[in-house]
Order: C-alpha cells, then structure tokens, then sequence
C-alpha cells in the first residue's frame, strides 16, 4: 500500500463557524483545533496542511465549569525580574474576550512552524458577528 500525499494547491479547504455562547473552553477549543489540522479528513497528513479555516464567534460567553472562572490562571512574564503578571480566567475575559479560547486552540496545535501557520486560520470574535460570509462558512455543532 502506497502513502497517499495531496498536493497543497489541490486541498478543498472549507469554512466552518462554531458559536461558542455557552459552550466550554475544552469542547470548544478541541473542535477548533481538529477542524485546524485537518484530522477529520481522509487526506490527512502530519506534516502538511490541510486544515480547514475556524470562526469562533461569541467568545465573550464561553463557560469554564465548577470554580474554574475565579480559580483558573492566566501568566505573563515581560523578561524583568519580579515582572510575573497573573490574572484569573473572569478577569481576562473582560479584558481580552478572545484571548482564553486562542489561548486553549494554541496550545493544542503543534509546536513548530506547522501550528503557527495552523493558528492564523483561526479567527476569534468576541460578538455575534464576523466580516467573513463571502466564505459562506457552514455552522459546526457541538
């Protein structure tokens, strides 16, 4: 049996829109990043891609489940010393309403140049709304 590769310019890659309003981080992130990598196509191929392109909207409503909003950390260092910035998942959301869900996706993405290329088709909006229905994205249910 021969290894099939498909050749980057002949890859189908579609638009999908998954509304994260009152969903879970994890649920929402996991799907995101399969969608990403291209895992639930037969062409799939580790090292190539051939993921489709993800629009999350409504990411100022996502869940965490139990105590995680006050309990759940977020870290920044600048470099200095004594610099060490953290702030729990409820304050962030008001601060940065994409920041948890890209925060999530990013970290289940390869570590390479492969999931850097991967996490710019990634597109997080905090409301309702997205600038990219030419693409006509299909709606993902969770």
């Amino acid at each position: 049996m021969k290894t099939v590769f498909v050749n980057p310019s002949k890859i189908e890659r579609k638009w999908h829109v998954i509304d994260a309003e009152g969903k879970t981080v994890g649920k929402v992130a996991t799907k995101a990043a399969e969608l990403l990598r291209g895992k639930h196509k037969p062409c799939f191929t580790p090292h190539q891609e051939v993921g489709d392109y993800v629009i999350v909207v409504n990411a100022e409503k996502v869940q965490l489940t139990g105590r995680k909003a006050e309990n759940k950390l977020y870290y920044r260092h600048s470099g200095y010393p004594g610099a060490l910035r953290v702030e729990n998942f409820a304050k962030m959301i008001r601060r940065k309403p994409q920041f948890p869900l890209e925060h999530a996706v990013r970290g289940m993405l390869p570590k390479n140049r492969l999931g850097r290329k991967l996490f710019k088709n990634l597109h997080v909006y905090a409301g309702g709304a997205h600038p990219h229905a030419a693409q006509k994205p299909e709606p993902i249910e969770l």
